[in-house]
């Protein structure tokens, strides 16, 4: 059975460039993007979860995106291997795993919900079918977009010992305090995934961050995580004031329209949105733009 992975920190959960023709990923301009946040100091990232929008790449262009992303960071590289079937996944997880990521993160088959029997089911024999491998292998809790994984549910796969850890996106306190708990009484890793969160949960024993918003700004992350792990309770609380100033613009557009418009603020190619905004919403994206150009050059300074 796999060891717990050894990773924590901020991992930056990367958009996925598009070609402006066909949707297609952009695997150039993916590297840029792997450099870019290796070179910010992040300590790993995450390449086609949902800010991936892992749904919209082909399954073959998400291998190629898993090859060559793992080929060239500096930093380890989780890959995103969830689908909406158990065969789309274990295929994806053996490519991933051939090209060599240090991790594997898989949600609940999505778009169709399904019971906790099912889910534990799923995840069961996704391990079995996977075999051992040395990877290790992330449950992602994010029931915003799919079935939730039950706290009952992620503590048996757990205990089960085919599973190294959870990351949770779900935004829940009282759901992460209990995985926190559980994490006082036995290794794994946690990981939060919901940057309104990150700081409490990080206090309270999160391992790390999977962060959206550490693809746009990983510097004010990696500051903000310092601030945390150091107990400097003044920085820690202003550098939170204004990563959640930034949150408060991201929520207001679909995911995950602000953090690519943001990361193309910062010179990077990400290529077109998948779905058109309505003129309001395209009005609100010119305002957020605007505010982020005035406000982000003092991140680079606190």
């Amino acid at each position: 059975m796999p060891q717990p992975a050894k990773l924590g920190g901020v991992f930056a959960a990367a958009v996925t460039p598009h070609r402006l023709e066909g949707h297609e990923a952009d695997i150039g301009d993916m590297l840029e993007l792997v450099d870019f946040l290796a070179r910010s100091g992040v300590q790993g990232t995450v390449v086609l979860g949902s800010t991936g929008e892992f749904l919209h790449v082909k399954p073959s262009e998400r291998a190629r995106v898993v090859q060559f992303a793992v080929k060239r960071s500096r930093v380890p590289i989780i890959a995103g291997v969830s689908h909406s079937t158990l065969d789309g996944s274990l295929e994806l997880a053996s490519e991933a795993i051939t090209s060599g990521a240090a991790a594997l993160l898989v949600m609940p088959p999505y778009f169709f919900r399904y019971d906790q029997a099912d889910i534990a089911e799923f995840y069961r024999r996704f391990s079995v079918e996977i075999g051992k491998t040395s990877v290790p292998m992330l449950l992602y809790n994010i029931p915003q977009f799919t079935s939730g994984i039950a706290f009952e549910t992620a503590r048996e796969l757990i205990d089960s010992g085919r599973y190294a850890g959870i990351k949770d996106s779900s935004g829940d306190w009282d759901y992460f305090e209990r995985l926190a708990g559980l994490r006082a009484e036995r290794e794994f890793t946690l990981f939060v995934g919901n940057d309104s969160i990150f700081p409490q949960a990080r206090q309270a024993g999160a391992d790390g961050v999977v962060s959206g918003c550490a693809c746009a700004i990983p510097e004010l992350l990696v500051k903000l995580d310092a601030a945390i792990t150091g107990g400097d309770a003044s920085r820690t609380a202003m550098l939170t004031e204004l990563l959640n100033e930034f949150i408060a613009w991201t929520d207001r557009f679909p995911t995950p329209v602000a953090i690519k418009v943001a990361t193309a603020a910062r010179g990077l190619k990400v290529g077109p949105l998948a779905v058109p905004l309505g003129p309001e919403k395209c009005q609100a994206l010119d305002d957020f733009q605007a505010w982020f150009k005035n406000w982000f050059p003092a991140i680079l300074k606190v």
